[in-house]
């Protein structure tokens, strides 16, 4: 069997397992609390597309919100354990996800949102930060 069609039968039948489960994709992948990472980055993105701002900021949040349209066509990529960033470390992020997209028109010297960081609250979790990128 080929290394393709070894992945895809993976993929597929953790698509079986998640739907047997009940659980998401995402649950069976990066588990329960990445799978929450990833829907809370989403509503995030989905927030700031459509309205410019969410209740998902942290109340001491340094994140540089940007424009609505800065946020379209992005989605929650890869969760990651944000201690790793020495720049937002002492903002305690428990948490930060990469986005995938790009915002319509974007060219060269476009700045974009590239990561988000999430901080785990006894309200749940919270945006702390934003990493922007910039288009070469």
């Amino acid at each position: 069997m080929s290394a393709l069609r070894r992945s895809l039968s993976l993929v597929g039948a953790g698509a079986v397992v998640a739907t047997l489960t009940g659980c998401s994709l995402n649950t069976v992948i990066w588990g329960a609390d990445g799978a929450a990472v990833i829907q809370a980055a989403d509503a995030f993105v989905q927030d700031m597309a459509s309205t410019g701002t969410s209740d998902l900021f942290c109340p001491d949040a340094i994140a540089v919100p940007g424009e609505r349209v800065d946020w379209k066509n992005l989605v929650a990529g890869e969760r990651f354990v944000a201690h790793r960033w020495r720049t937002q470390a002492p903002l305690d992020p428990q948490w930060s996800i990469n986005l995938q997209g790009m915002p319509p028109g974007a060219g060269a010297s476009t700045s974009y949102p590239g990561d988000v960081f999430f901080r785990d609250t006894a309200d749940g979790l919270c945006v702390i930060d934003v990493m922007w990128w910039e288009l070469e």
